[in-house]
């Protein structure tokens, strides 16, 4: 059973992500088109597909150093709203990984620190219908598990990302785009939240 994580683990992270941002790509951008500007796939898939070149031809040591420069290029490439917060989420998880051993509680604390980044960089609160939504909720069931190790950790995070998108899809959004449509943007999944989700799905694969 693991006890760390290394820089090749979070690699393997992010790899995943891409993929599966890659393959969703028309799925987000059909929800974005309903509620938003339709280019949250394309955005995503265009950031993502960046990480994965940066990974192809810079060696990373650490983790946080992999994590920070990964906020960065997605700061750089992704367009909207999606490359700060998923810029800042990532630069904030990197710069609280900055410990000689990630455990599985070091990670709740980075993963922790990466979502509340994106609190603060969009202003969201619970039951706003964004991004936050499923990133709180699977910040909060990954330190509720994290005693149990890292494989329980994350498939609990997961679960929770996946669940809390479902439980907002039919609430009316009080933040970004969407929030312009008032009323006529409940019952919509929110892309983001699909998204974060993606994200917290795709850490499961940290250890194989």
């Amino acid at each position: 059973m693991a006890t760390a994580l290394t820089v090749d683990d979070f690699a393997r992270w992010l790899r995943t992500f891409a993929t599966a941002v890659h393959d969703n790509a028309a799925l987000l951008t059909e929800l974005d088109s309903a509620i938003g500007d339709a280019d949250h796939g394309s955005n995503m898939d265009r950031g993502m597909a960046a990480v994965v070149a940066l990974l192809d031809q810079t060696p990373f040591e650490r983790p946080d150093e992999l994590c920070k420069k990964t906020g960065m290029t997605l700061v750089s490439t992704v367009g909207g709203a999606s490359g700060p917060l998923y810029g800042t989420f990532f630069l904030r998880l990197g710069a609280a990984l900055g410990v000689d051993v990630v455990d599985a509680p070091a990670f709740g604390a980075a993963l922790r620190a990466g979502v509340q980044g994106v609190q603060a960089r969009g202003k969201a609160e619970i039951d706003d219908k964004t991004m936050y939504d499923a990133l709180a909720a699977a910040s909060a069931a990954y330190d509720g598990a994290a005693e149990t190790g890292f494989r329980a950790a994350l498939a609990a995070a997961a679960a929770a990302a996946a669940a809390e998108r479902d439980r907002i899809t039919p609430l009316v959004a009080r933040k970004g785009r969407a929030s312009y449509l008032g009323e006529r943007s409940a019952d919509h999944q929110d892309p983001g939240a699909t998204s974060a989700t993606l994200l917290l799905e795709s850490a499961t694969a940290m250890l194989p």
